[in-house]
C-alpha cells in the first residue's frame, strides 16, 4: 500500500480523488473506492505500538490487546470510504480528546512504569491531530457533495466480565439528536438486529453498555451541523476475547450482516437527508473492482483452467468396448480406459490453499472464492480415482444422489402415457453439424463445431476451446437437433461466451453447483424453445434410474438389462445410458438434470434469472451476482435465450408435466466446473 503525507491526503480529498493509502507514518490507513455519503472509522482496530515506547509501558502486549478492537476494520472492509486507527489505543485514544489521549490509567491498570518524555508526548499527539485532519476533510467533502453524511464509528467490547447477557450491539445515543436522526438510529438498530449469526443469539440495544460518549462523534458534532454520527459497539461474540484469536466463520457471517446493514442504513440516511432521493442500498457500494479480488482471480484461473472433467473421466475406447459387449450378447463387463490425470493433485491443492482469500474485501465475493476453491479441491479428489472403485464415493461427495423425491418425480413422468415415438427422418453427425454451425452464426456466436469419436454424449461444449463437438457416430431427428441447439448453443455456449468477456475469470471456472444449474437452464431452455417432447423428460428420468441402479449394484451388465427390459429402452440406448453412468467406476451426474430443471423452473417463475447466464454460475449465486451486476463489477450477459423472456407455447399435458416435478432439498452439492466439458445425450 503506498504511504502518503498528511498534506498529500487531503490535497487528494480535495481533488475529489479516489485512493488508498496509509499515512507516512503508519498511524492510520484510508480508501476511498467512491465517494458515497457515509464513512466508516475503526479507530481502536490497531495493535502497532511504537517500539520508543516499550521502555516506558507498564503493560504486556497481551494486556494491550485484550482492551483493543481487533478485526473491527474487517467489519467495515466492504465499504467504499474507511478511515481505520493503525496504532493502539494505549498509545494514544482517537475516541478521547486531545488533552486526554495518552492514558495515565486504563481499566484500573497503571499505563505507564514512568513519565513519558514532552517529546514522546507530542509524538503521539500529532498523530491523533492528523486523524481528525483527515476526517474532518472527508466530512466537509461529503457534506459539499451531498448536502449531509453519515459516519458508522464501529468499535468492539469484552463481554466476559460483565454480568447478565449484553447485547451483541450496543448503540451509544447520548450524543445524538434523535429529534432529527431518530428514524435513521431506528434503521440501523433494527438491521443490526436481523443479523444471523450460527449458534449465536443477536440483540441490537441502545444504551445498555455504552452510551456514546467518545471523543468522535463529540468532534464532529461540535463542527459539522449536517453530519449523523453512530456509534456502535460489537460484543466479541466473533472472537476469543481472551487470545485474540478469531473464529473465522462467524466473523465472516458478521462481515456480509454487517455490509448489508451499514449499506442499507446508509442508503436510508441518503434518501432523507441527502440530495441523492433515490438512492439504493447498493449505490453505497463501490463500483470498482477490488485489487486482491482480481490477483485471487487470476491465480487461480492459472491453476485451474486446464482441469476438464469430462476430459478425464470419458472413456477413450468406447466404440471397441460397445462392439465386444454386443459380440457377447451382454455378457461381458466393458473394460474403459481413460486419460491419465496431467497434474500433480497435491501440488495442485497446496497451491490452492495458498491463494490470499483473506485479503478480498467484500465478505460476499470472498465467500464465493472460497467456495469454489473447496469445490476445486474436491474435484481433484474426484479425477484422481477416475477408473478405479474409490471413483463412485468421490462422486457421491462432489454430485450428491438422487434422493427418494428425485426418483418419486422420475417415475411420475415414466407414468406418463406414451403415443410411441414420432416417426422421423434421421440425418447423420455431418449434416447436423452444419446445422449447429448456421444457428450459431445467426445468433452471432463466434465458436466452432467439430466431429468427435470419443463423446459418450451426441454433442457436447468444450468451455476451454469454446468449441461444439458432434458425436460423429450419432444420428438426429430434426426435433432432437432442435432442442440440441437450444440446450449446447443456446446454454452451454451461450455461458461460455458469456463468461469469456467477464473481468472476472471464475466465471469461466465455474462456481459451486454449476453442473446442476448448466443443465437445468439447458433443459429449461428445451421446454420454452418449445422443443421439449415427453420422450426427452422421459428419457431424463431414466438417468435418475439408472443412477439409483448403479449405485445399488455397481454392475453394468445389471444396468444395461434393467434399462433394456424393465424400462424397454433400446439396446443402443441402454448401453449408452450405461456408459454415462458407470464411466470412470460410477458417476452420479446425471441424477441432475431432472433437479435443475425443476429449481430453473421454480426461481423463474419467481424473479429473474438472466444473471445466471453470466458464466458457469450456481442457483445459489444468484444475489450476489445480480448486485455485482448492479455495481457495475461483472457485465450483464450479452448471451441470453429468447425463451426466457418470451417462452413458446407447448401443450398442457407438457406444462403440466414440468410443472408437477417436485423441488428437492439440495446439499452438499459441488461443481463441475474448471473449462468444464458439458454434455447431453
Amino acid at each position: 500500500m503506498q504511504k502518503l503525507s498528511e498534506r498529500r491526503i487531503l490535497e487528494l480529498i480535495s481533488a475529489g480523488e479516489t485512493f488508498e493509502c496509509e499515512s507516512s507514518d503508519g498511524s492510520f490507513s484510508l480508501k476511498i473506492d467512491d465517494y458515497t455519503p457515509a464513512i466508516c472509522t475503526a479507530v481502536h482496530d490497531g495493535h502497532n505500538f511504537r517500539s520508543s515506547l516499550e521502555s516506558y509501558c507498564a503493560l504486556t502486549e497481551e494486556e494491550r490487546l485484550y482492551e483493543e478492537d481487533p478485526f473491527t476494520s474487517e467489519l467495515i472492509d466492504a465499504m467504499p470510504i474507511t478511515l481505520i486507527g493503525r496504532d493502539s489505543r494505549y498509545e494514544y485514544d482517537l475516541n478521547r480528546p486531545v488533552a486526554t489521549c495518552i492514558y495515565k490509567k486504563a481499566w484500573g491498570k497503571n499505563v505507564w512504569n514512568k513519565p513519558l518524555s514532552s517529546a514522546q508526548r507530542k509524538l503521539s499527539v500529532s498523530k491523533h491531530k492528523a486523524f481528525y485532519a483527515v476526517l474532518d476533510a472527508l466530512v466537509a467533502q461529503l457534506e459539499k457533495r451531498f448536502g449531509a453524511c453519515v459516519v458508522f464509528d464501529v468499535h468492539s467490547y469484552n463481554h466476559k466480565r460483565r454480568d447478565g447477557d449484553p447485547p451483541t450491539f450496543n448503540l451509544g445515543t447520548e450524543q445524538i439528536d434523535l429529534d432529527r436522526w431518530g428514524p435513521v438510529v431506528d434503521r440501523f438498530k433494527r438491521g443490526l438486529g436481523k443479523i444471523a449469526l450460527t449458534n449465536t443469539p443477536v440483540r441490537a440495544a441502545y444504551d445498555e453498555v455504552f452510551y456514546g460518549r467518545g471523543y468522535l462523534i463529540a468532534h464532529v458534532n461540535s463542527r459539522y451541523e449536517n453530519t449523523l454520527v453512530l456509534p456502535c459497539e460489537v460484543k466479541k461474540v466473533f472472537m476469543d476475547e481472551l487470545t485474540g484469536e478469531p473464529f473465522r466463520l462467524l466473523l465472516n457471517e458478521l462481515k456480509e450482516g454487517m455490509k448489508h446493514c451499514l449499506t442499507d442504513t446508509g442508503a436510508f440516511f441518503s434518501r432523507r437527508h441527502t440530495r441523492k432521493s433515490r438512492t439504493r442500498r447498493l449505490d453505497m457500494l463501490s463500483s470498482q473492482l477490488d485489487p486482491a479480488t482480481v490477483a485471487v482471480d487470476r491465480e487461480l484461473y492459472r491453476l485451474a483452467r486446464g482441469l476438464e472433467t469430462l476430459h478425464y473421466i470419458n472413456p477413450i475406447n468406447i466404440q471397441q468396448e460397445k462392439r465386444r459387449f454386443f459380440a457377447r450378447k451382454g455378457n461381458y463387463q466393458p473394460q474403459f480406459k481413460y486419460k491419465p490425470l496431467a497434474i500433480d493433485p497435491y501440488a495442485f491443492r497446496e497451491q490452492l490453499y495458498r491463494l490470499p482469500v483473506d485479503t478480498i474485501r467484500d465478505p460476499g465475493v470472498q465467500q464465493m472464492y472460497c467456495q469454489v476453491i473447496d469445490g476445486l479441491s474436491s474435484k481433484i479428489d474426484l479425477l484422481v480415482s477416475a477408473g478405479s472403485p474409490q471413483f463412485v464415493y468421490s462422486s457421491l461427495k462432489y454430485y450428491g444422489e438422487p434422493s427418494l423425491e428425485d426418483e418419486a418425480n422420475a417415475r411420475f413422468l415414466l407414468h406418463a402415457a406414451s403415443h410411441g415415438p414420432m416417426s422421423e427422418v434421421e440425418i447423420g453427425a455431418a449434416q447436423a453439424a452444419e446445422y449447429f454451425r448456421q444457428r450459431a452464426s445467426d445468433w452471432g456466436m463466434h465458436c466452432k463445431v467439430e466431429l468427435s469419436g470419443k463423446l459418450v454424449a451426441s454433442a457436447m461444449v468444450s468451455n476451454s476451446k469454446r468449441t461444439l463437438y458432434v458425436n460423429k457416430h450419432a444420428r438426429f431427428t430434426e426435433t432432437e437437433m432442435a432442442a440440441l441447439t437450444h440446450h449446447e448453443l443456446g446454454v452451454h455456449m451461450a455461458t461460455t461466451l458469456n463468461a469469456a468477456m467477464q473481468p472476472l475469470k471464475v466465471f469461466s471456472l465455474g462456481l459451486p453447483g454449476n453442473t446442476m444449474t448448466q443443465e437445468g437452464l439447458a433443459i429449461l431452455n428445451e421446454y420454452h424453445s418449445g422443443n421439449m417432447s415427453l420422450e426427452r423428460l422421459k428419457g431424463l428420468a431414466l438417468r435418475v434410474l439408472a443412477v439409483k441402479e448403479m449405485l445399488k449394484y455397481g454392475d453394468f451388465r445389471h444396468t444395461y438389462s434393467y434399462l433394456l427390459e424393465e424400462e424397454k429402452m433400446s439396446e443402443g440406448g441402454a448401453f449408452k445410458l450405461a456408459v454415462r453412468v458407470h464411466r470412470s467406476g460410477g458417476f452420479t451426474k446425471d441424477y441432475l438434470y431432472l433437479r435443475g430443471v425443476s429449481e430453473a423452473l421454480r426461481l423463474h417463475k419467481s424473479c429473474d434469472i438472466s444473471s445466471l447466464f453470466v458464466g458457469k454460475t450456481g442457483f445459489d449465486y444468484l444475489p450476489i451476482l445480480n448486485e455485482l451486476i448492479a455495481r457495475e463489477i461483472i457485465h450483464p450477459p450479452v448471451y441470453v435465450p429468447e425463451g426466457l423472456s418470451n417462452p413458446e407455447p407447448v401443450s398442457d399435458i407438457l406444462d403440466y408435466l414440468v410443472s408437477s416435478i417436485k423441488p428437492t432439498a439440495r446439499v452438499g452439492l459441488m461443481t463441475d466446473s474448471a473449462n468444464r466439458n458439458t454434455a447431453v445425450a
